[in-house]
Protein backbone atom coordinates (compact mmCIF):
# COMPACT_ATOMS: atom_id res chain seq x y z
CA UNK A 1 0.00 0.00 0.00
CA UNK A 2 1.22 3.12 -1.09
CA UNK A 3 2.20 5.71 1.57
CA UNK A 4 0.29 9.09 1.62
CA UNK A 5 2.09 11.81 0.20
CA UNK A 6 4.05 14.47 2.80
CA UNK A 7 1.65 17.56 1.70
CA UNK A 8 -1.53 15.51 1.98
CA UNK A 9 -0.36 14.00 5.72
CA UNK A 10 0.12 17.69 6.67
CA UNK A 11 -2.74 18.83 5.19
CA UNK A 12 -4.50 16.74 7.11
CA UNK A 13 -2.31 17.26 10.62
CA UNK A 14 -3.30 20.89 10.00
CA UNK A 15 -6.53 20.50 9.55
CA UNK A 16 -6.84 17.89 12.47
CA UNK A 17 -5.03 20.67 15.10
CA UNK A 18 -7.30 23.74 13.77
CA UNK A 19 -10.44 21.16 14.62
CA UNK A 20 -8.68 20.56 17.71
CA UNK A 21 -7.86 24.43 18.77
CA UNK A 22 -11.98 25.03 17.84
CA UNK A 23 -13.56 22.87 19.84
CA UNK A 24 -11.01 23.53 23.00
CA UNK A 25 -12.00 27.01 22.45
CA UNK A 26 -16.04 26.27 22.62
CA UNK A 27 -16.31 25.86 26.24
CA UNK A 28 -14.14 29.10 27.21
CA UNK A 29 -15.65 31.35 25.05
CA UNK A 30 -19.22 30.25 25.94
CA UNK A 31 -18.49 30.67 29.67
CA UNK A 32 -16.79 34.38 29.04
CA UNK A 33 -20.23 35.45 26.85
CA UNK A 34 -21.91 34.27 29.93
CA UNK A 35 -19.69 36.20 32.32
CA UNK A 36 -20.10 38.92 30.46
CA UNK A 37 -23.80 38.51 30.33
CA UNK A 38 -24.25 38.06 34.37
CA UNK A 39 -22.33 41.11 34.74
CA UNK A 40 -24.00 43.58 31.89
CA UNK A 41 -27.56 42.63 32.85
CA UNK A 42 -26.81 42.94 36.59
CA UNK A 43 -27.34 39.20 37.18
CA UNK A 44 -24.19 38.92 39.70
CA UNK A 45 -23.34 42.08 41.33
CA UNK A 46 -19.81 43.85 40.22
CA UNK A 47 -18.35 43.69 43.76
CA UNK A 48 -18.97 39.71 43.51
CA UNK A 49 -18.10 38.87 39.82
CA UNK A 50 -16.32 42.22 38.06
CA UNK A 51 -17.07 42.57 34.09
CA UNK A 52 -14.76 41.35 31.88
CA UNK A 53 -13.25 44.73 30.58
CA UNK A 54 -12.41 45.41 34.66
CA UNK A 55 -10.35 42.30 34.94
CA UNK A 56 -8.66 43.33 31.28
CA UNK A 57 -7.96 46.63 32.39
CA UNK A 58 -6.71 45.56 35.77
CA UNK A 59 -4.36 42.92 33.85
CA UNK A 60 -3.23 45.67 31.97
CA UNK A 61 -2.24 47.81 34.80
CA UNK A 62 -0.18 45.55 36.22
CA UNK A 63 1.43 44.69 32.95
CA UNK A 64 2.40 48.40 32.35
CA UNK A 65 3.39 48.79 36.36
CA UNK A 66 6.22 45.54 36.22
CA UNK A 67 4.21 44.33 39.13
CA UNK A 68 2.88 40.84 36.90
CA UNK A 69 5.96 40.56 34.85
CA UNK A 70 8.44 41.02 37.91
CA UNK A 71 6.48 38.49 40.14
CA UNK A 72 5.62 36.13 37.98
CA UNK A 73 9.66 36.02 37.11
CA UNK A 74 9.81 35.34 40.83
CA UNK A 75 7.12 32.58 41.28
CA UNK A 76 9.01 31.34 37.93
CA UNK A 77 12.58 31.38 39.31
CA UNK A 78 11.03 29.39 42.71
CA UNK A 79 9.37 26.82 40.47
CA UNK A 80 12.59 25.85 39.00
CA UNK A 81 14.82 25.76 41.32
CA UNK A 82 12.18 23.67 43.93
CA UNK A 83 11.70 21.23 40.91
CA UNK A 84 15.60 20.83 39.76
CA UNK A 85 15.71 19.87 43.42
CA UNK A 86 12.98 17.80 43.38
CA UNK A 87 13.32 15.72 40.33
CA UNK A 88 17.13 15.28 40.82
CA UNK A 89 15.90 13.59 44.18
CA UNK A 90 13.26 11.81 42.72
CA UNK A 91 14.88 10.32 40.01
CA UNK A 92 17.65 9.06 42.16
CA UNK A 93 15.84 7.45 44.35
CA UNK A 94 13.28 5.99 42.26
CA UNK A 95 16.44 4.63 39.88
CA UNK A 96 17.82 3.05 43.37
CA UNK A 97 14.34 1.34 44.32
CA UNK A 98 13.95 0.36 40.34
CA UNK A 99 17.27 -1.57 40.54
CA UNK A 100 17.62 -2.91 43.85
CA UNK A 101 14.10 -4.76 45.28
CA UNK A 102 16.02 -5.58 48.72
CA UNK A 103 16.34 -1.43 48.78
CA UNK A 104 12.63 -1.20 47.51
CA UNK A 105 11.47 -3.70 50.33
CA UNK A 106 13.20 -1.21 52.69
CA UNK A 107 12.26 2.35 51.94
CA UNK A 108 8.79 1.75 49.55
CA UNK A 109 6.49 1.77 52.72
CA UNK A 110 8.23 4.75 54.58
CA UNK A 111 7.82 6.70 51.42
CA UNK A 112 4.20 5.70 50.94
CA UNK A 113 3.61 7.10 54.16
CA UNK A 114 5.62 10.50 53.29
CA UNK A 115 3.68 10.74 49.90
CA UNK A 116 0.27 10.23 51.67
CA UNK A 117 1.72 13.27 53.25
CA UNK A 118 0.08 16.69 50.91
CA UNK A 119 2.71 18.62 50.45
CA UNK A 120 1.02 22.16 51.62
CA UNK A 121 0.26 19.67 54.92
CA UNK A 122 4.29 19.74 55.41
CA UNK A 123 4.21 23.98 56.05
CA UNK A 124 2.97 24.00 59.37
CA UNK A 125 6.32 22.00 60.26
CA UNK A 126 9.01 23.44 57.76
CA UNK A 127 8.24 26.74 58.97
CA UNK A 128 9.59 25.81 62.85
CA UNK A 129 12.54 24.59 61.24
CA UNK A 130 13.13 26.46 58.47
CA UNK A 131 10.60 30.10 58.61
CA UNK A 132 8.64 31.72 56.24
CA UNK A 133 11.95 32.70 53.89
CA UNK A 134 12.80 31.05 50.66
CA UNK A 135 14.20 27.80 51.97
CA UNK A 136 10.40 27.10 52.61
CA UNK A 137 8.92 27.54 49.19
CA UNK A 138 11.79 25.46 47.56
CA UNK A 139 11.57 22.40 49.86
CA UNK A 140 7.48 22.11 49.57
CA UNK A 141 7.91 22.60 45.58
CA UNK A 142 10.86 20.13 45.43
CA UNK A 143 8.18 17.64 47.83
CA UNK A 144 5.42 18.49 45.20
CA UNK A 145 7.82 16.91 42.86
CA UNK A 146 9.54 14.21 44.72
CA UNK A 147 6.50 11.93 44.29
CA UNK A 148 5.79 11.41 40.93
CA UNK A 149 9.51 11.54 39.93
CA UNK A 150 9.69 8.76 41.84
CA UNK A 151 7.03 6.77 41.48
CA UNK A 152 6.90 7.07 37.48
CA UNK A 153 11.16 6.21 37.35
CA UNK A 154 10.38 2.77 39.63
CA UNK A 155 7.57 2.27 37.38
CA UNK A 156 9.10 2.57 34.27
CA UNK A 157 11.67 0.65 35.39
CA UNK A 158 9.70 -2.55 36.39
CA UNK A 159 8.08 -2.18 33.04
CA UNK A 160 11.33 -2.87 31.15
CA UNK A 161 10.44 -6.53 29.53
CA UNK A 162 12.68 -8.98 31.27
CA UNK A 163 13.77 -10.09 27.83
CA UNK A 164 16.37 -7.23 27.36
CA UNK A 165 17.53 -7.17 30.68
CA UNK A 166 18.56 -11.00 29.45
CA UNK A 167 20.20 -10.00 25.98
CA UNK A 168 22.34 -7.59 28.24
CA UNK A 169 23.18 -10.37 30.52
CA UNK A 170 24.21 -12.27 27.23
CA UNK A 171 26.37 -9.56 25.47
CA UNK A 172 28.02 -9.21 29.07
CA UNK A 173 27.20 -5.52 30.02
CA UNK A 174 28.68 -4.21 33.05
CA UNK A 175 25.66 -2.58 35.61
CA UNK A 176 26.46 0.65 33.95
CA UNK A 177 26.37 -0.23 30.37
CA UNK A 178 22.85 -1.98 31.04
CA UNK A 179 21.44 1.31 33.47
CA UNK A 180 22.76 3.49 30.11
CA UNK A 181 21.57 1.40 27.42
CA UNK A 182 18.92 -0.99 28.64
CA UNK A 183 17.36 0.75 31.54
CA UNK A 184 17.38 3.98 30.71
CA UNK A 185 16.05 4.43 27.22
CA UNK A 186 13.51 1.95 28.53
CA UNK A 187 12.47 3.85 31.57
CA UNK A 188 12.22 7.34 29.30
CA UNK A 189 8.40 7.71 28.85
CA UNK A 190 7.27 6.69 32.29
CA UNK A 191 10.45 9.11 34.05
CA UNK A 192 9.42 12.17 31.84
CA UNK A 193 5.38 11.66 32.74
CA UNK A 194 6.43 11.88 35.76
CA UNK A 195 8.62 15.16 35.25
CA UNK A 196 5.52 16.79 33.40
CA UNK A 197 3.18 15.69 36.33
CA UNK A 198 5.89 16.82 38.66
CA UNK A 199 6.30 20.23 37.01
CA UNK A 200 2.55 20.57 36.96
CA UNK A 201 2.19 19.71 41.24
CA UNK A 202 5.40 22.43 41.59
CA UNK A 203 3.70 24.99 39.89
CA UNK A 204 0.22 24.21 41.89
CA UNK A 205 2.29 23.98 45.52
CA UNK A 206 4.15 26.99 44.30
CA UNK A 207 0.80 29.22 44.17
CA UNK A 208 -0.04 27.99 47.73
CA UNK A 209 2.96 28.62 49.63
CA UNK A 210 2.78 31.87 47.69
CA UNK A 211 -0.51 32.27 49.10
CA UNK A 212 0.18 31.32 53.24
CA UNK A 213 3.50 32.54 53.55
CA UNK A 214 4.92 34.94 51.50
CA UNK A 215 5.87 39.54 50.17
CA UNK A 216 6.14 38.52 46.64
CA UNK A 217 5.43 36.39 43.57
CA UNK A 218 2.05 35.64 41.21
CA UNK A 219 0.41 33.74 44.79
CA UNK A 220 0.81 37.26 46.76
CA UNK A 221 -1.05 38.98 44.04
CA UNK A 222 -4.24 37.37 44.60
CA UNK A 223 -3.59 37.75 48.64
CA UNK A 224 -3.16 41.69 47.52
CA UNK A 225 -6.27 42.31 45.82
CA UNK A 226 -8.04 40.00 48.39
CA UNK A 227 -7.15 42.73 50.86
CA UNK A 228 -7.64 45.36 49.38
CA UNK A 229 -11.42 44.40 48.46
CA UNK A 230 -9.85 44.31 44.54
CA UNK A 231 -11.43 41.60 43.15
CA UNK A 232 -10.55 42.02 39.43
CA UNK A 233 -7.18 42.40 40.45
CA UNK A 234 -7.70 38.54 41.99
CA UNK A 235 -9.42 37.25 38.67
CA UNK A 236 -6.60 38.63 37.04
CA UNK A 237 -3.69 37.09 39.16
CA UNK A 238 -5.68 33.86 38.28
CA UNK A 239 -5.90 34.01 34.64
CA UNK A 240 -2.51 34.60 34.71
CA UNK A 241 -1.44 31.29 37.39
CA UNK A 242 -3.59 29.80 34.74
CA UNK A 243 -2.05 30.15 31.91
CA UNK A 244 0.91 30.06 33.01
CA UNK A 245 0.64 26.80 34.14
CA UNK A 246 -1.64 25.79 30.46
CA UNK A 247 1.68 26.66 28.90
CA UNK A 248 4.20 24.71 31.00
CA UNK A 249 2.01 21.81 30.82
CA UNK A 250 1.49 22.62 26.83
CA UNK A 251 4.96 22.40 26.36
CA UNK A 252 6.23 19.46 28.07
CA UNK A 253 3.42 17.47 26.51
CA UNK A 254 4.49 18.78 23.07
CA UNK A 255 7.76 17.49 24.17
CA UNK A 256 7.08 14.14 26.10
CA UNK A 257 4.90 13.95 22.30
CA UNK A 258 8.10 14.04 20.43
CA UNK A 259 10.16 11.90 22.49
CA UNK A 260 8.15 8.68 22.45
CA UNK A 261 8.13 8.80 18.62
CA UNK A 262 10.62 6.07 18.70
CA UNK A 263 8.44 3.66 20.69
CA UNK A 264 6.74 1.19 17.99
CA UNK A 265 3.50 1.37 16.72
CA UNK A 266 1.40 -1.67 17.80
CA UNK A 267 1.01 -3.89 15.73
CA UNK A 268 -2.24 -4.48 13.63
CA UNK A 269 -3.81 -7.84 12.35
CA UNK A 270 -3.50 -8.95 9.23
CA UNK A 271 -6.60 -9.81 7.42
CA UNK A 272 -6.52 -12.63 5.48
Amino acid sequence: MARPAPIATSVAQATTWTQRTALALVVPLALLAAWRCSSGFGWVPEQILPPPEDVLASLSDLWRSGDLLSNTLISLQRVAEGFAAGAATGLALGLAMGLSPRLEAYVRPLFTAFAQVPALGWIPFLMLLVGIGETLKIVIIARAVLVPVTLNTLSGIRAIPGALLEVGRVLRFSRAQTLARIVLPGAVPSIFTGVRYGLTHAWIALVAVELLASSDGIGYLLVWGRQMFQLDQVIAAMTVIGAVGFAIDAGFGTVEARLQRWQPAPARETQS
